[in-house]
């Protein structure tokens, strides 16, 4: 189906749960054939730091962060680490930022949460030219720039933006090379998703966005209640409006709906309609709805790499 196959670490498993942990899943998962891996930044490690020390004993797979929230990084701190993070991982490295969301930013860590747009492509600016390692001279409201890094072995590092909302998916069109989403079903994807930032992409003389699509997957024979466990422990994200508002648009009534469960006709049949909407790349969200499925959702998997 053309689909890359990627899984998304450090989401609550307790084999993941130290670096040792994360550094035997990432050797595991390249000696499977995956393409990738990626890992949040929230309230545990800092992914950047620990995906290079997960990707250690790796030669292939690729690792990429999904996401490292950009309000309390100033953007020359986060090319200066990801350029670091390319060299040490022999050019594999993948920058993925996002805004994070309100409750995160301003009301756990006391950073307003204004203009959120207006705050991404000014730090866009300074950020995706340093990544390439060009010479910044930029002059915003928030920031004023006028450097460049020198990083031995920091190859270019590719970037892709979190981006939902009209005025995101343009700016990661014009300044990345692609997106990465988490609970955004197919139809979404292709009738909201792409086609923005394919257009700003081509606006901008870009080649066409990467479009990684994140999702819970689960293999199993009790549909009902394994999405009945996913409800459980995704309803925090009805709480959150970018994401309500695309499921909404997918008309689903919440974040379960969007899982892929079932057997392995259901998950292909799954799989397929991402591509055929446009994803490039499917990240994995590997989820324990009955004693033994990640790791038969992680076979399933990795037959299709």
């Amino acid at each position: 189906m053309g689909l890359r196959m990627s899984v998304t670490m450090g989401l609550g498993s307790r084999q993941e749960a130290t670096i040792e942990g994360l550094r035997r899943r990432t050797t595991e998962l390249e000696g499977l054939g995956f393409d990738g891996v990626w890992m949040p930044t929230a309230s545990s490690f800092d992914a950047i730091t620990a995906l290079v020390a997960a990707g250690a004993g790796t030669s292939r797979i690729g690792i990429g962060t999904a996401i490292v929230p950009t309000f309390p990084r100033h953007p020359v701190a986060m090319a200066q680490q990801a350029l670091t993070a390319q060299a040490a991982l022999g050019g594999r490295f993948t920058l993925g930022i996002g805004l994070s969301h309100k409750v995160m930013m301003e009301d756990a860590l006391g950073i307003p949460y204004i203009h959120p747009a207006a705050h991404m492509s000014e730090y866009l600016s300074v950020l995706a030219p340093l990544l390439r390692g060009e010479h910044v001279s930029f002059r915003g409201e928030s920031y004023r720039v006028e450097t460049e890094l020198t990083v031995a072995g920091g190859t270019p590092v590719p970037l892709v933006v979190a981006a939902l909302g009209p005025a995101m998916l343009k700016l990661a069109g014009r300044f990345a090379d692609g997106t990465i989403t988490s609970w955004v079903g197919p139809r979404t994807l292709e009738q909201h998703i792409v086609p923005l930032i394919a257009g700003a992409a081509r606006e901008a003389g870009r080649t066409a966005p990467r479009i990684i699509a994140g999702l819970p997957i689960a293999l199993t024979h009790d549909i009902g209640a394994a999405r009945e466990r996913v409800a459980t422990q995704s309803a925090w994200y009805n709480s959150l409006p970018s994401y309500r508002a695309m499921f909404e648009r997918e008309g689903v009534s919440g974040p379960a709906d969007l899982a892929i469960l079932g057997d392995e006709k259901d998950l292909e049949d799954g799989l397929r309609r991402l591509a055929e909407a446009g994803a490039s790349e499917f990240a994995a969200q590997l989820v324990a709805v009955e004693p033994g499925s990640p790791a038969r959702t992680l076979n399933y998997l990795a037959s299709r790499c």
